[in-house]
């Protein structure tokens, strides 16, 4: 006779929506609120079937049971450093909310550890030839849209803003001048404004690219798509890829963020030891998210091994 197991209850959903408000209170992205509210159901899932289908409440959680549930990620999930400890986060702050709020007795996050990982490289970032050739293929885009590729290229490579950073642009935000220019971030990460300077190449990419809009207002978004609607996030994310494969960049994977990373890698390269100005045109809060940038590529550990005296094989 087939087992028909019965579908656990979920998690009061007076108190998820409770949660989520404190989330989005906190300034928290949209997709950070969501990840933290997955995280929870993922713990509560894990937690019916520990227990067949018969919980405890949640407010009735133990740290045995989060230390169980990072064990099950870690040895059965097989995931990765950065998602379990990801995860955990998200836990902690649930179930420190629900201690502040005196709905459990103890909170049972309070030693919940984290994952030691090791000290991250430098995130891997394009080369100057790479670079060359990646403007030379948005240059040549169809449609009529190099102006505008070489544009976007250019903006997020020469100042290093975020995807999103880039597509939320209004015209009102942008002062060039024939030999001066700079760009306002009205909302970055934290809802933190910041004014970036832009180089002459930026400068000249973005008004060749103005120069084929129609009349526009300080309102109107300045990255379109051929249709003149704003330029959605994902399209630009699916357009540096494209054009990426394009120029024939295989030696990494490259996105719309790596053109941010780019920018930080060159940045310090030419100015070491600049970590605070790198991470306010970043829009970093701490110095140790910029601090990343300091560390050595995996190109970098690979040719001073090469260089090795002790690599003296000979075929």
């Amino acid at each position: 006779m087939r087992v028909i197991s019965t579908p656990y209850r979920d998690i009061d959903p007076t108190t998820l929506d409770a949660f989520r408000l404190h989330l989005v209170k906190r300034d928290l992205a949209p997709a950070t609120v969501t990840a933290y509210l997955d995280d929870l159901h993922r713990f509560w899932a894990w937690l019916c079937d520990v227990h067949d289908g018969r919980p405890p409440p949640i407010d009735q959680a133990r740290t045995v049971d989060l230390a169980a549930f990072r064990t099950h990620l870690i040895h059965e999930q097989a995931q990765t450093p950065a998602t379990v400890n990801r995860r955990i986060q998200g836990l902690r702050l649930f179930f420190r909310w629900m201690y502040d709020h005196d709905w459990m007795a103890d909170n049972p996050a309070t030693h919940l550890r984290f994952m030691r990982r090791a000290a991250a490289q430098q995130p891997p970032a394009l080369n100057r030839r790479e670079v060359l050739a990646l403007v030379h293929v948005a240059a040549n885009s169809p449609h009529k849209l190099g102006p505008r590729n070489v544009a976007l290229v250019q903006l997020m490579l020469q100042a290093g803003l975020r995807v999103g950073e880039t597509t939320a642009l209004k015209h009102g935000d942008l002062q060039l001048k024939s030999r001066s220019g700079h760009v306002h971030v009205r909302h970055g990460k934290g809802l933190k404004a910041r004014d970036i300077p832009l180089n002459r190449t930026a400068r000249q990419a973005l008004q060749v690219y103005l120069s084929t809009l129609a009349p526009w207002t300080d309102q109107t978004v300045v990255f379109r798509s051929k249709r003149g609607t704003p330029l959605a996030l994902r399209s630009v994310q699916a357009a540096i890829t494209r054009l990426a494969g394009q120029a024939g960049i295989d030696r990494i994977a490259v996105s719309a963020h790596t053109l941010r990373h780019t920018f930080a890698v060159s940045y310090l390269q030419q100015h070491p030891g600049k970590l605070r100005q790198l991470a306010y045109l970043l829009g970093h809060e701490s110095l140790d998210t910029t601090a990343i940038y300091t560390r050595p590529s995996t190109d970098d550990l690979a040719d001073d091994l090469e260089r090795s005296p002790l690599n003296v094989f000979d075929a």
